[in-house]
């Protein structure tokens, strides 16, 4: 059974793959009707949009979900 589900597994993923290969990525150059992109990003500006912001909202998150544990106490709060 287990040669099955892996000859079915690679049958997939070669399908999917060619698939996507098939794909024209070129219609990706041609602009339509009322495209309007704007300005470049710099450097700086997409690390810190997809690097430096994502990083800093998880340790907010997380910062946030830990305070009440932070409140009550290291003491307190633990099992015995």
């Amino acid at each position: 059974m287990d040669k099955r589900n892996a000859l079915r597994a690679g049958a997939v993923s070669a399908a999917a793959t060619l698939m996507m290969m098939m794909s024209s990525p070129a219609m990706a150059l041609v602009r339509d009707d009322g495209d309007d992109p704007g300005a470049p990003l710099s450097t700086g500006a997409v690390i810190g949009l997809f690097v430096v912001l994502p990083i800093a909202s998880f340790l907010l998150i997380a910062g946030l979900v830990m305070l009440p544990g932070w409140m009550k106490g290291k003491d307190k709060g633990a099992a015995k």
